[in-house]
């Protein structure tokens, strides 16, 4: 029977090393070297570029400084952007994100809007119908009449004079993300004019290939945890639509699976990355209806969304004044909650994607947020955070607990039912439930808590995945804590300074191995001290197999980000402290227990 059971250990850790393997092989790698193709094509589109650049010969996009040169501009300067607005067509097509970096270093910063001429184009306008005509158009020509350069301050006018109509168009910024287009129409002919507002933002480009440049790493995520695509609210109701299904129907000529969506309380409409976003806001007090531009489809055109609003009545000679907005910026909540709020624009919070446990990532994140805000470092947060979760489940746990305790002192009964009843299962069974019904121990009991924790688990990874909070953000010696653990065994943990943990992690096979940093260590050696305080189960295999897990757990956990590791590992710190004492009040003897007895008694010896 040790034979069998060993060769059955074998096996079973066998299967565990396959599975690491495999997921290196068939996860790890293959993302490695997509990345490092996209690198490579990326350095081979540029050295073509440079080379049809020197013979004279343009093809493809304009580098993006020749791209923004093409047509005139007016420069925007404001606490929270910088970039220009384009007056042929009077677009938000450059604008960069001034607090938000592509990496930690902070060298770069997050470029949200591009010209329509250059790589991955992305821009936003709204135009002006007169029934089926455009009056303002995508390139109309828009003069600067007052104004230098868009700041908080200094809003700037422009004008376009068009048959029968001219528009005077005030742009103005906030302190952060949000646009405003005051246009006032005046009716310039001898007849009646009818004219609504078109909102518009366009997208060009693999949107893939354009999240690996601003956010390296999230493009896997297209159709993962975070939703990034059309995302709008319309009644009342948010509709979301994922980039991959649009992509596939542009490339497919055919129609979006969007409709068109009237509201008559207002709303917004907008295409949506991780944690970017670009929306129209249309007037709030006016009926307006959001589509996707299904035409551009079957031109294979690129990914427009639309507002259209009402028709306002001009007569001859009168005028009429209309404000529409844009959001153009990061969703951080505590200013998509003020718009919503001091602006009237309906549920823009929910542009963080919450997801279907929106009854636990919200208040999780409100917790959160108001913790960071109290504490002053996001890591810090996350250790109250798991402290207050915790608080209510403590008659859950103790139920558990106590159940376990019962079960560690039954090892040697079960012991011997197990020898004596070898030959005869049945009758071991039943000799066993006689024993749990006699010691009122419940074997179930011990899994009570796991029911809890999965839920609480999921909604923290979600979380801390999709808001904004945790990005870039230190804790201890970690950099950012929505990355994966920054350190490595491999060269010690840093000390040996001439070989990079990076590196040491995308090395094939072995780099999951020893590229395992000190927050998945931290976590595998607290599961297992955790579970030497559970009764193991009466066969030897399966317990063997248990005691394995922490070491597989190690290394599925060390590409998760380190803030939801961290929860994890203070966790389990706080669950061992908590199961250790209520085992120690019911008499229970653990392993942890003998350990420390041991050293105790050691140190209590005499010397000779």
């Amino acid at each position: 029977m040790e034979k069998e059971e060993q060769r059955n250990f074998l096996l079973a850790m066998a299967a565990m090393i396959v599975f690491v393997f495999l997921y290196q092989f068939f996860v790890m790698e293959p993302a490695q070297k997509r990345y490092q193709a996209q690198q490579a094509a990326v350095a081979a589109q540029k050295q073509v570029e440079e080379i049809n650049t020197a013979a004279g010969i343009q093809t493809g996009p304009k580098p993006l400084p020749e791209a923004l040169a093409a047509s005139a501009r007016v420069t925007i300067d404001a606490p929270s952007v910088d970039g220009s607005l384009r007056l042929a067509g009077a677009r938000l097509d450059d604008l960069s994100l001034r607090n938000y970096y592509v990496t930690v270093e902070k060298t770069q910063e997050i470029r949200l809007l591009r010209p329509e001429e250059g790589e991955f184009g992305f821009f936003s306008t709204y135009y002006w119908a007169d029934g089926n005509t455009l009056v303002a158009g995508r390139n109309s020509d828009w003069k600067l009449v007052d104004g230098t350069a868009l700041t908080p301050a200094s809003p700037v006018t422009l004008r376009l004079e068009a048959d029968g109509v001219t528009i005077d168009r005030v742009v103005s910024i906030d302190e952060n993300f949000l646009f405003t287009f005051t246009d006032t129409l005046t009716n310039t002919s001898g007849t009646a004019k009818s004219l609504r507002p078109i909102g518009s933002v366009e997208r060009y480009g693999q949107f893939k290939a354009f999240l690996d440049a601003t956010e390296p790493g999230v493009s896997r995520e297209l159709n993962g945890l975070a939703h990034m695509g059309l995302m709008g609210v319309t009644e009342g109701t948010l509709r979301l639509q994922k980039y991959k299904p649009m992509v596939e129907a542009k490339k497919a000529k055919g129609e979006s699976k969007e409709g068109d969506f009237p509201s008559s309380k207002g709303g917004w409409w907008g295409l949506s990355d991780k944690y970017w976003m670009a929306a129209l806001v249309p007037a709030q007090d006016a009926a307006f209806t959001a589509r996707v531009n299904k035409a551009n489809f079957t031109r294979n055109g690129p990914i427009e969304i639309r507002t259209e609003g009402s028709a306002y009545e001009v007569a001859p000679g009168a005028s009429v004044t209309v404000e529409n907005r844009i959001f153009a910026g990061a969703k951080k909540f505590d200013l998509l909650r003020a718009y919503q709020e001091q602006k009237n624009i309906p549920q823009l919070v929910d542009a963080i994607d919450w997801g279907w446990a929106f009854f636990l990532t919200k208040p999780f994140f409100y917790v959160l947020h108001w913790l960071h805000g109290h504490l002053g470092a996001f890591g810090w947060a996350i250790l109250a955070f798991t402290v207050l979760v915790k608080l209510p489940l403590v008659p859950l746990y103790n139920v558990s607990f106590k159940s376990m305790a019962k079960l560690k002192k039954l090892q040697e009964p079960m012991k011997e039912i197990n020898e004596r009843f070898a030959a005869d299962p049945q009758r071991k069974q039943q000799e066993i439930m006689k024993l749990y019904k006699e010691t009122g121990a419940n074997p179930i009991g011990g899994c009570l808590p796991i029911l809890a924790t999965i839920p609480i688990f999921y909604a923290l990874y979600k979380t801390l995945y999709v808001t904004l909070d945790m990005r870039h953000e230190p804790f201890w010696y970690m950099k950012d804590l929505s990355a994966p653990d920054p350190t490595a065994i491999g060269n010690l943990f840093g000390l040996l300074g001439f070989w990079d943990a990076a590196d040491i992690k995308a090395i094939p096979v072995l780099g999951i191995i020893i590229g395992i940093g000190i927050l998945p260590l931290l976590y595998g050696a607290t599961m297992a001290v955790l579970q030497s305080l559970s009764p193991p189960p009466p066969d030897k295999m399966q317990a063997r197999i248990i005691m394995a897990l922490p070491i597989v757990f190690m290394f599925v956990f060390g590409g998760f980000a380190a803030g939801l590791v961290l929860y994890w590992v203070w966790s389990n710190v706080l669950t061992f402290i908590q199961q250790y004492i209520i085992m120690r009040m019911n008499g229970a003897e653990t392993e942890v227990g003998k350990f420390v007895a041991g050293l105790l008694g050691r140190r209590k010896a005499p010397a000779d």
